[in-house]
């Protein structure tokens, strides 16, 4: 993780960024930044982190760095004059890219931290993940609704309105409740920004905070086809699935229903979207969507090399695999797989059918590159 002389990590509050660093990097010197005396000593006089470090502190963890950007310029200082390699954390690149602070060009590799994926944890139960995502406070908690209750009206409303990210908390609150409905679908801002009671320029902002803050990504639309014409709207999805249903108020998730298939496109995308940050880099480059402008669909293009639909059914039928066969005819695409929660492995019309789990063991193996 620290190639360079200086990686910054990113990631949404409780994707475990603290509890891994302390794991990986024992005995490291590490200022939190939510620390409040670390941070008011800190804040009054950037120069003290120079000055405290001691000739043997050659990897350094500052934790939240977004809290307090002007010490970045501390941290270029110590990477050119001491080598010492820092490994900053935050949880927003908002205040980072918009204050004018010292971006560390050229000195820092920038990686995205996502909650758990299914490579991390071997006994993955879905109807779990499902219903309540794969954040690690609330996967091992014993009471997993009431954690997605705590962050989703502690961090999403209250910290986000404490970061000056917003200032109208009521009208914030609106619209992540609203988006919540658009997980997974294409953004249209004019519903969303009536729905929300909102102007359709603050649709816009809100949507910057959650990109900014990684609670959420844009999946851009597929362009690479030429037989059939393809649409450019992007669509959006949430970080975790399980904060997407605390937004809409949770409830009940039941099999073979409407809810239940869209949760588990939004849980593949989280897999799809993680490993392509962490094997590929710049995920957002790697992962699409195609939907052409006569209907025909695919979930997810990986790579410009594996188109992926997703069907929750235990059964594939001829017609779930429409998409999948009008995309084959442009000859551009390697492999064409089905995701479902079918048993065992088939392959129709040039089409494989892969159980969720054998899809997810390929995809963490490499298999699909």
């Amino acid at each position: 993780m620290l190639a360079r002389k200086s990686t910054l990590l990113l990631g949404p509050r409780q994707t475990g960024k603290t509890s891994l660093l302390r794991h990986a990097l024992r005995g490291a010197r590490t200022y939190n930044l939510l620390d409040s005396d670390v941070y008011l000593k800190l804040s009054r006089r950037p120069a003290r982190l120079r000055e405290e470090l001691a000739p043997g502190d050659k990897t350094v963890v500052i934790d939240e760095i977004q809290r307090l950007p002007a010490l970045l310029d501390e941290v270029q200082l110590l990477i050119e004059e001491r080598g010492i390699r820092f490994l900053l954390t935050g949880s927003s690149a908002r205040k980072l890219r918009r204050g004018g602070v010292n971006l560390l060009g050229g000195r820092a590799a920038t990686m995205n931290l996502h909650p758990f994926v299914s490579a991390e944890l071997p006994e993955l139960e879905l109807s779990r993940v499902l219903q309540f995502g794969l954040l690690p406070p609330v996967y091992f908690s014993d009471r997993p609704d009431a954690e997605l209750v705590d962050y989703v009206g502690t961090y999403l409303k209250e910290e986000i309105a404490a970061e000056g990210l917003t200032r109208n908390v009521p009208a914030f609150s609106r619209f992540l409740e609203v988006a919540a409905l658009c997980d997974g679908q294409q953004i249209n801002f004019t519903n969303i920004a009536n729905d929300a009671q909102v102007a359709r320029t603050t649709v816009h902002e809100y949507f910057e905070i959650l990109k900014d803050t990684l609670l959420a990504y844009e999946l851009p639309a597929w362009q690479k086809t030429l037989k059939r014409k393809p649409i450019q709207v992007h669509k959006f999805f949430f970080f975790d699935v399980g904060v997407s249903r605390a937004l809409r108020g949770g409830g009940p998730l039941p099999d073979n229903s409407p809810e239940f298939g869209n949760a588990f496109e939004r849980f593949l995308f989280h897999e799809l979207r993680a490993y392509a940050d962490y094997r590929m880099g710049r995920g957002g480059e790697h992962l699409h969507y195609w939907r052409s402008k006569s209907g025909f669909e695919v979930d997810f293009i990986l790579a410009d090399k594996t188109a992926v639909e997703v069907k929750a059914t235990r059964h594939v039928s001829p017609r779930d695999l429409r998409g999948l066969r009008a995309l084959s005819e442009e000859r551009n695409i390697r492999r064409l797989v089905c995701v479902s929660r079918e048993t065992e492995r088939r392959v129709v019309e040039g089409v494989e059918i892969l159980p969720w789990r054998l899809f997810l063991k390929n995809l963490w193996a490499d298999a699909f590159r």
